[in-house]
């Protein structure tokens, strides 16, 4: 019996053992064939494979049969569907972009040209009415603690800045400075041009904080303690940044008067190519919402400086000519071409970056927002600026020096004689008064508006930042470092307990030390999602989850901080 069994299992395994075999040969023949077939497709000889594929027809590998494969092959866009409709939707953004762009364009030009008008209609009566209010000071009494309040300090202390400055421009020789500019080559004249505008920008980013500076402490509560120089160093100050900033716009426009009267135009092209230069240093560049905020309002400024610089050649050429309306038409076409490349060069600059770093079209939106929110805000019962001075801040547009200049022109290109010409200036002033009106009721409506839509009326009734809360938030920021350490992994001790979870109360008093401040939705829809979101996520090694307990971060800035010259990231735009 023994002997049978043994028998018995011995047939049974040489049966398994040949059924693997079996197996193992029918898999290497699959694999073969599979072998065989992916070498027919691609056309090579295999050395494992079988004599048909050695054998194989010659017609298949004819001329006729590829052009016919590449005639007909097909496929389906359909497969990659989310990627082409990225592609359409930014074709779409770059086709709104002009659309959108010039929106913003033309609400900050008013906005500028409202600020504009203001040094020459309301600047004069709010100073009249200051002196007015000094003079009558003996009759009337001391009804209050002040003799005048702090806007009418700020009014009269630019009264004073545009009247020591024009007396100062008028020895400046406009006609000796266009014949010394025109003497010079075209190549030195292009650099002259470039580094005007480069300290164009410098004077703008001092010159208001030197304003600033001057205002604060001509008002500044005497029950402080004193921490200034002075008003009359500041004061004179002041009055030599307008003068110069003044004698550099004159440069510029004696410049651009010089290339306009050329005889090939060959400064003109030269300074107009300069535009496109500008795209190849911006567009291929990171830009976040903040940096291309802050290069719009620089391309609003630019533009209405350059529609006035255009006003100034227009006027020194027109007096030349005897004001003969037909040279008006001889400057027609340069005029218009400088324009049109200013605009096309904004609208190809703005459609690229956009496109590059994926900024939608609606951003120009909240960028509208913004600058009416400084408009509406500026008009509260607890403003504390004055709006040309807040255009100043957040577009880098100082309307005195400008207003200056043209005053100069204006007063030395046309003279006025007579009872009628006085007259003539005298409609021409209230003219003037009622565009301003005009345009600020106008302004103030849509930019009512645009708040509405960006759900910004909580903002309006907020205190103005102060700055111990800016102190706090600087000294939050420089903290930040020590705090976010690396979580280290738990060493145990001899007991077995963790040394990570001996003390944790550290942790919950630096969770703590950090103010907490609300969020409304309009500080959602303003603040830039951009690099910011994801270095505030701090993601633990040994457990992958973000840590809360770790994060340090100061509020993120929304488009209401950013100035013009206000660093954002590591650059200004």
């Amino acid at each position: 019996m023994a002997d049978s069994l043994s028998t018995g299992l011995g047939e049974e395994k040489e049966k398994e053992k040949e059924d693997r075999e079996r197996d193992r040969k029918a898999s290497k023949t699959e694999k073969n064939k599979d072998k065989d077939g992916v070498t027919e497709t691609l056309g090579f000889n295999d050395k494992n494979g079988n004599s048909k594929g050695r054998k194989r027809n010659l017609s298949d590998l004819s001329l006729v049969r590829f052009i016919t494969t590449e005639l007909t092959r097909g496929y389906f866009l359909e497969h990659n569907e989310a990627k082409y409709t990225e592609r359409r939707e930014r074709v779409y953004t770059c086709l709104r972009i002009p659309k959108e762009l010039e929106k913003l364009m033309t609400f900050g030009f008013f906005l500028c040209l409202d600020a504009f008008l203001y040094v020459f209609t309301l600047l004069p009566l709010r100073v009249l009415l200051a002196l007015l209010r000094l003079l009558t000071l003996p009759c009337c009494g001391l009804g209050g603690s002040r003799l005048l309040q702090p806007a009418q300090v700020c009014d009269v202390l630019k009264g004073f800045i545009m009247v020591l400055c024009y007396s100062m421009m008028s020895y400046v020789d406009y006609s000796m400075m266009y014949h010394l500019i025109r003497g010079q080559s075209v190549i030195k004249l292009y650099i002259i041009y470039n580094m005007l505008e480069v300290a164009d920008r410098l004077f703008s980013s001092f010159g208001q904080d030197i304003l600033d500076a001057l205002y604060w402490t001509a008002t500044e509560p005497k029950e402080k303690k004193r921490a200034h120089i002075g008003v009359i160093p500041h004061f004179l100050m002041a009055v030599l940044y307008v003068f110069l900033h003044a004698i550099l716009i004159m440069v510029q426009a004696t410049t651009l008067n010089v290339a306009f009267n050329s005889h090939n135009k060959s400064l003109l092209t030269i300074m107009m190519s300069n535009n496109f230069v500008e795209i190849k240093g911006s567009v291929f560049k990171k830009f976040e919402k903040n940096n291309l905020f802050q290069m719009s309002n620089s391309d609003i400024k630019e533009r209405f400086t350059n529609y006035i610089l255009l006003l100034i050649v227009c006027l020194r050429n027109m007096e030349q000519f005897s004001w003969n309306p037909d040279h008006l038409w001889v400057l027609f076409p340069d005029v218009v071409m400088v324009i049109a490349s200013e605009v096309a060069v904004d609208v190809v600059k703005h459609a690229f970056i956009t496109k590059f770093n994926d900024i939608s079209a609606d951003v120009y939106g909240e960028y509208r927002a913004s600058l009416a929110f400084d408009l509406v805000s500026s008009r509260q019962k607890n403003a504390y600026t004055d709006y040309s001075d807040s255009v100043s801040r957040r577009m880098g547009f100082i309307p005195l020096p400008l207003a200056l200049l043209l005053i100069r022109v204006v007063t030395s290109s046309v003279k006025i004689q007579g009872s009628l010409s006085f007259m003539c200036v005298l409609l021409f002033y209230l003219g003037m008064i009622t565009l301003k009106v005009l345009n600020s009721i106008v302004l103030l409506g849509t930019s009512c508006v645009f708040v509405k839509e960006a759900n910004m009326e909580e903002k309006l009734f907020d205190p103005p930042p102060s700055a111990v809360s800016s102190r706090v938030n600087s000294r939050a920021h420089r903290t930040k470092h020590v705090h976010t350490v690396p979580q280290q992994e738990p060493t145990a001790d001899k007991g077995g307990i963790s040394l990570a979870s001996v003390n944790p109360q550290p942790a919950n008093m630096a969770e703590s030390s950090t103010p907490t401040l609300p969020k409304s939705d309009s500080d959602t829809f303003l603040t830039t999602p951009d690099e910011e979101e994801e270095d505030d996520k701090i993601i633990n090694a040994d457990t992958g989850l973000e840590g809360d307990g770790l994060k340090h971060r100061t509020p993120k800035k929304d488009l209401l901080e950013i100035d013009r010259f206000t660093i954002c990231g590591n650059r200004i735009d």
